[in-house]
């Protein structure tokens, strides 16, 4: 019976991963081993599950509809372990997708008020500014900045705020000059990041007035990391969360610019994929984000 059950979760693995050698990569099974357990499954099913062809894999009709009722019994096998477990231990692993800046500076130095709970826990942490698709990367719980776009039904929770503001070094302030007013920027070394570079303009609010400054970054990043060690550098002045510059505006390596005009803010959510229930440890993971963001933000203020 446990061959079987595993079985489906390496079927569940390569039909949301789309590949053999990713789910290889993931579980510690060879790929020829991944591949054989797949072929014994279809074998013992009757039908193909899996289109395979040199550039991907993906599901048959058949496989849709077999993916949509194995997930939902290893959903309910593991919400019964959990269950008659009765500690509330976590187990097995969990896979979270989140930037990397806010995993390094604001989730793992806490994450052991999560785990040490749990030693049976495993957490994978899926690390990116891109956003993510939930459903084939095998995410189980993901926390995001901004926007959400329509994700396949998935369950999103609002956990806090994050207000943007603006910083560079002193080092730069002082040979390029301190901006006064937004219309100052236009005159000043801009250092754009993901988020930024979607939008043309960035808004500033003072006193009921509004202004919109055209966009054109000096220097263009990928990464958040990126954006706030490039200002740290003295490249210029770049916009990012509060929090992202937190610990620079409080040792001083960094100096909000502008801080009597207010910039955009962005809500922070903690999303659980749709169409297929969550794990226990996906549900207690985003309760803890929950509750960790807003000692945060508390702090923050």
């Amino acid at each position: 019976m446990n061959d079987r059950f595993s079985a489906l979760e390496v079927f569940v693995r390569v039909a949301r991963a789309g590949s053999f050698s990713a789910v290889a990569r993931e579980t510690g099974y060879s790929q020829p081993s991944v591949s054989r357990i797949i072929h014994e499954l279809e074998t013992r099913v009757g039908v193909s599950l899996l289109t395979r062809t040199t550039r991907a894999v993906t599901l048959t009709e058949a496989g849709t509809e077999y993916l949509a009722r194995a997930e939902a019994i290893l959903a309910d096998l593991d919400e019964a372990d959990h269950a008659a477990r009765g500690t509330g231990e976590l187990r097995g692993l969990l896979r979270v997708g989140m930037s990397s800046s806010m995993a390094t500076r604001t989730v793992l130095p806490r994450l052991a008020l999560f785990t040490a709970p749990h030693p049976g826990l495993r957490v994978q942490f899926v690390l990116t500014d891109e956003r993510q698709d939930l459903v084939t990367e095998s995410i189980d719980v993901a926390v995001r900045v901004g926007p959400l776009a329509d994700s396949t039904g998935a369950v999103a929770k609002k956990i806090g705020v994050m207000q943007r503001v603006l910083a560079a070094s002193p080092a730069y302030l002082k040979r390029a000059g301190t901006p006064r007013k937004p219309a100052d920027l236009e005159s000043h070394a801009l250092i754009v990041g993901l988020a930024a570079r979607a939008q043309d303009a960035w808004t500033f609010e003072k006193s009921g007035r509004t202004l919109s400054i055209r966009v054109e970054g000096q220097l263009l990043v990928n990464g958040n990391d990126a954006v706030i060690a490039s200002a740290v550098a003295g490249l210029g002045i770049a916009s990012s969360g509060h929090l992202g510059f937190r610990g620079e505006l409080d040792s001083g390596t960094l100096v909000q610019v502008l801080p009597q005009w207010k910039m955009g803010s962005a809500d922070i959510n903690v999303i659980l994929p749709g169409g297929r229930a969550a794990k226990p440890s996906a549900r207690a993971f985003a309760q803890f984000m929950a509750t960790a963001f807003e000692d945060v933000l508390k702090n923050a203020r």
